[in-house]
């Protein structure tokens, strides 16, 4: 199982970022078993869409790989709150480092300060 951080499907989704072959490359691996995104992640990678009037299809599109949104309640709150005390990270990435804590999932990311907390949280990162 494993959580997408949003750096992971802006490179995906754009084929000029500097990481779009390893996007596409992890997006195949991991799409052979469950992949959750964080909703938080899902409304970050939606809002370019959104500007042109395309993010409703860009959304079934993701959602229709097999993506599925973490579920969230009040546990939740309170790890994303425990983890943003911990690391100081920002609230996007808290989500979903806590949502990979909380499922027992491996995190797909991109960035470096988040790979770092993960690491320190004893999360796998890919």
């Amino acid at each position: 199982m494993i959580v997408l951080d949003a750096s992971v499907l802006f490179a995906f989704l754009e084929s000029s970022d500097a990481h779009h072959g390893r996007a596409v490359a992890i997006l195949r691996k991991v799409f052979e078993g469950r992949v959750l995104i964080h909703p938080l992640t899902l409304a970050e990678v939606l809002v370019g869409p959104a500007r042109f009037g395309r993010a409703a299809r860009i959304m079934d599109e993701l959602l229709a790989t097999g993506l599925e949104v973490v579920p969230q309640g009040a546990a939740e709150a309170l790890s994303m709150a425990e983890v943003r005390a911990a690391t100081r990270l920002k609230m996007p990435e808290c989500c979903v480092l806590a949502a990979a804590i909380s499922t027992g999932a491996s995190l797909a990311t991109f960035d470096e300060k988040l790979a770092t907390a993960a690491a320190a949280a004893h999360v796998r990162t890919i």
